[in-house]
């Protein structure tokens, strides 16, 4: 059987703990990290960074880690970083520093990026959501023109900002 661990970013300086517990298992797991992002002083960092790839103990063969994360690189990224390479304070070697904030996603094997909706494809999530809210009357004018200004509101056109939208709109027009 597949099992799953959910574990947030402090947990995970626990990894090797959880790896141990887990290897020789008869039972698949996945180590789940919702929403994983780092700060540069963090030790979950350094963590996972190990375990995915540079440990010196072999990583358990019935186990996966699945992490979601709003940031591509988990990381910040400092405009000071991306401009053209000067020296800042002791840093000798300063492109070490980068390419060791971008290392840690570079160890994902696999990523899903999601990209922003079309207009057409916004305004088509957005009626599904209504129908499933209980929304009758179909994508009409009016709702089409709060649909988009909802949208730019947010200041995105995704899955999430149609689902909102279509939550606030049967909640005010919706019969209860």
């Amino acid at each position: 059987g597949l099992r799953v661990i959910q574990i947030d970013k402090q947990g995970l300086i626990d990894l090797s703990h959880i790896v141990a517990l887990v290897q020789g298992r008869a039972e698949r797991f996945i180590l789940y990290c919702d929403d994983l992002s780092f700060n540069t002083d963090e030790p979950g960092y350094q963590a996972l960074k190990a375990a995915l790839d540079g440990d010196l103990v072999a990583f358990s063969d019935n186990l996966l880690i699945y992490a979601t994360s709003n940031r591509r690189h988990l990381m910040p990224d400092s405009m000071q970083d991306n401009l053209a390479t000067r020296h800042v304070g002791d840093e000798v070697h300063p492109a070490e520093s980068i390419e060791e904030k971008v290392s840690l996603s570079e160890r994902f094997g696999l990523w899903i990026s999601f990209y922003p909706f079309t207009q057409d494809e916004y305004l088509a999530v957005a009626a599904h959501w209504l129908a499933q809210h209980g929304w009758q009357h179909g994508m009409t004018d009016e709702v089409r023109t709060v649909a988009l200004q909802w949208a730019l509101s947010r200041g995105s056109r995704s899955g999430r900002v149609a689902g909102q939208f279509a939550r606030d709109w049967c909640g005010r027009h919706v019969a209860k």
